[in-house]
C-alpha cells in the first residue's frame, strides 16, 4: 500500500477503506508518512469530503492512536460536553457543577484556548492554586468524592489529532467538516464518557459561520458518537454574539459564579441550562423538561455553587475566590472604548472581539504564548442594544497600557451601529440526534 495511491483515490473523489485509513493514520502518527503527503491528503479531503463510514473509521483510528481513558473506576453514568469553541463561552464552569449537583458524575478533560477562542483549562487556572494536571487515580477519586473534576488532556491522548491539527493549521484545512468532526470526536471517544453532548456554535465567532454548515457538522459528529456506542446529541447554539459580557479568563470565572448564584447574563444562563438539561437527559434522569427543572433547582437551592466549590477544593484551588469572586485577578490598567454615533448595535463581528481579547493578553496566538489571567474585555453593549454617541461600548483590561490602542481599534471595528432595529436572534437553533434534526 502506498500513500501516493490513497491521495490519488481521494483526489478523484473515491472513498477510502477502513484498512487504507488505518494505514494512513498509523503511518502519519508513527512518522512513516511525511508531512507533505498528509498535507496533500488533507487538501483532497477538504475539496472532496468523506462519507460517514470514512469519517467514523478515521475518528476511531485517531482515538486509538494513544491512551484511551477507562472511567469504569468512577461510579455511575459519566456524561461529557464539548463545545466547538467561541468567545465568552464559559458554559463548562456552569453546567459541570449543575450536573454534578443533580447526581451525575462529570469526569471532564478540557483544552486550552488558541486563537480567538478561549479554553476551559485557562479559565480554571485563574483560580489560585487550581491544578488541572492530576494523576489518573487522583482524578477518579476526586470525581467519586465530589461528583466533578476537570483536567487537561493527557500528553499521550490522541497523538494523531495533535499532529494532524498542527498540519491543518498551516495548510488552510482547519474548516473542513470531516476533519473537524473526526478531531473533536476522537478526543471525546478517547476520554471515555458514556454520553456526549455537543455544543456546536454557529455565527461570526464560530468555525461554522452558517446554520446549515453547523447542522451538517453536528450530524456527522452524532453519527460518529452513536456509531461508537455512545449516547450522543448536539445543540446548535448562537455564536454570532459573544456569550455573556465577560471575555477573559478570570472575568469569565466571575461571570460563571454569578450565574450559579442565580444572577448573571440571561443569554449565558439560558444556554447553560439547555446544555445541562441535555446532559442530565443523557444520564437518564428524566425527560428534557424534567431535567431542565432539575438544573434550575440546582441553581436556586445553591447546590450547583457548592459543587463548584467542592471541585475547586478537590483540585487544590482556593475556594475563597469562588465565595468572593471580586478577589480574582484583574489586570492593573483599564481603557474605555466609546461609540462614535447614536443608534442600535445591529451586528457584532464576534471573532474580531475574540481577537481583541487576545491582543490584550487574554488568549494565545501561538501555543507557547503566556496568558494574563486578569486581562480581557467587559462588554457594556451587545447586539440590539441602543447606543448614544460617546457612550461606552466596552472596557478593556490589560497589564500593559501599550496594548490598548490596537485592541481598541479592533474591538471598535467589530461593532456595527445603525439607525434601525435588528431582528431578534435565537440562542438555541436546533437539536440534533441520531433520529434527526429538531429546529427551534
Amino acid at each position: 500500500m502506498r500513500m501516493y495511491d490513497l491521495i490519488e483515490e481521494k483526489k478523484r473523489g473515491g472513498a477510502l477503506s477502513d484498512r487504507e485509513i488505518a494505514y494512513m493514520i498509523q503511518g502519519f502518527t508513527g512518522g512513516e508518512i511525511p508531512d507533505y503527503q498528509m498535507a496533500a491528503m488533507l487538501m483532497a479531503i477538504y475539496f472532496q469530503g468523506m462519507n460517514d463510514d470514512e469519517i467514523t473509521a478515521m475518528t476511531m483510528e485517531m482515538a486509538r492512536s494513544g491512551d484511551m481513558a477507562d472511567l469504569s473506576a468512577i461510579e455511575g453514568i459519566k456524561v461529557d460536553k464539548h463545545s466547538t469553541g467561541g468567545v465568552g463561552d464559559k458554559t463548562t464552569l456552569i453546567i459541570g457543577p449543575i450536573v454534578a449537583a443533580c447526581g451525575v458524575k462529570v469526569a471532564k478533560m478540557s483544552g486550552r484556548g488558541l486563537g480567538h477562542t478561549g479554553g476551559t483549562i485557562d479559565k480554571l487556572e485563574s483560580i489560585p492554586g487550581f491544578s488541572t494536571s492530576i494523576p489518573r487515580e487522583e482524578f477518579f477519586d476526586i470525581v467519586n468524592r465530589t461528583g466533578i473534576a476537570v483536567v487537561g488532556q493527557s500528553g499521550n491522548m490522541v497523538p494523531a489529532d495533535k499532529k494532524l491539527y498542527a498540519l491543518r493549521d498551516v495548510t488552510a484545512t482547519v474548516d473542513s467538516i470531516p476533519l473537524i468532526a473526526s478531531s473533536v470526536m476522537s478526543k471525546k471517544l478517547a476520554a471515555g464518557s458514556d454520553g456526549i453532548v455537543l455544543d456546536v456554535k454557529t455565527g461570526s465567532g464560530a468555525f461554522m459561520k452558517t446554520l446549515e454548515d453547523s447542522i451538517r457538522l453536528a450530524q456527522k459528529m452524532v453519527v460518529i458518537g452513536t456509531g461508537a456506542g455512545r449516547k450522543c446529541c448536539a445543540l446548535i447554539t448562537d455564536m454570532d454574539v459573544p456569550l455573556g459580557y465577560a471575555i477573559g479568563n478570570a472575568m469569565e470565572v466571575q461571570e460563571s459564579i454569578e450565574v450559579l448564584k442565580g444572577q448573571g447574563p440571561d443569554d449565558l444562563r439560558e444556554v447553560a441550562l439547555e446544555l445541562a438539561a441535555n446532559m442530565l437527559y443523557m444520564a437518564e434522569k428524566g425527560t428534557i423538561k424534567e431535567c431542565r427543572a432539575m438544573a434550575e433547582a440546582a441553581i436556586k437551592d445553591g447546590s450547583a455553587l457548592k459543587a463548584l466549590i467542592r471541585m475547586a477544593e478537590g483540585q487544590g484551588g482556593d475556594a475563597s475566590y469562588i465565595e468572593d469572586p471580586e478577589k480574582l485577578p484583574r489586570a492593573a490598567f483599564s481603557y474605555e472604548v466609546k461609540g462614535d454615533c447614536r443608534g442600535t448595535v445591529t451586528h457584532m463581528d464576534t471573532e474580531a472581539v475574540g481577537i481583541a481579547s487576545v491582543m490584550l493578553g487574554a488568549g494565545r496566538s501561538r501555543k507557547e504564548d503566556v496568558i494574563d489571567p486578569g486581562a480581557g474585555i467587559l462588554l457594556k453593549k451587545k447586539y440590539s442594544d441602543q447606543v448614544e454617541a460617546g457612550e461606552v461600548l466596552a472596557v478593556l483590561y490589560a497589564s500593559d497600557e501599550k496594548l490598548f490602542q490596537e485592541a481598541a481599534e479592533k474591538l471598535k471595528e467589530a461593532y456595527t451601529i445603525e439607525q434601525k432595529t435588528p431582528a431578534k436572534k435565537k440562542l438555541v437553533y436546533a437539536r440534533v440526534t441520531k433520529d434527526g434534526v429538531e429546529r427551534y
